[in-house]
């Protein structure tokens, strides 16, 4: 696998970044709160909304926002009454989010250096919330699934952001916070860094910031 960073040498051409759970977070707090009061585990929202039968399509761009939360619903809807089950689906589909700040000066500073690409499995939407969070100029290209038909960790997605990005796919540093992402990536021969904490993209980046 591929981690030294060589830093007498420009250590990558391009920086390919997942966007949910690494730049992007979601606020839970009312999906948490109607489980609770429904008497569901925490969580079971999020795990039907994203059962590759639900999530994949989305993703894909082969259905709205509105049959997906129908979707959840019907998942839903054996454990807790219809009107609960639309509920939470809504919650869930409609969730507020934020951008960590930390890792977005990180990406603003990577692209002084070299292309920063947006390799995310997203909504049609994705454009809307990029504005909604100001980030609509945070990366060279968005490389979304929804609007390129094929999602990570499908290896033709990588290779058209390195595409897109000008850059070798051996010559890429790829961010993902999911490890089958991450994995397909360092097949390719990317340098690859699964993402828990912004210490860890601060130190592969450290040989690119700090020439």
């Amino acid at each position: 696998m591929k981690t030294a960073i060589d830093a007498s040498e420009l250590p990558f051409d391009a920086v390919l970044c997942d966007l949910d759970g690494v730049i992007r977070f979601y606020d839970t707090a009312e999906v948490t709160r109607l489980e609770e009061e429904a008497g569901l585990p925490e969580g079971i929202t999020a795990t039907i909304g994203f059962a590759p039968e639900n999530d994949l399509p989305l993703l894909l761009g082969q259905i709205t926002r509105d049959q997906w939360a129908q979707s959840i619903a019907q998942g839903l809807g054996s454990r807790v009454s219809l009107s609960d089950a639309h509920a939470l689906a809504k919650a869930f589909t409609e969730a507020g989010f934020w951008a960590d700040e930390a890792v977005v000066g990180l990406l603003r500073q990577v692209r002084e250096h070299c292309p920063v690409v947006l390799v995310t499995n997203a909504t049609v939407w994705l454009d809307e919330d990029l504005a909604v969070l100001g980030l609509a100029d945070l990366a060279d290209s968005v490389i979304n699934s929804s609007l390129v038909g094929v999602a990570k960790p499908d290896r033709r997605i990588y290779e058209i952001a390195a595409e897109q990005a000008g850059a070798r796919v051996d010559r890429c540093l790829f961010v993902d916070d999911r490890e089958e992402n991450s994995d397909a990536a360092n097949e390719l021969g990317m340098t690859t860094v699964l993402y828990r904490a912004v210490g860890d993209l601060r130190g592969s980046l450290a040989g690119l910031l700090n020439r």
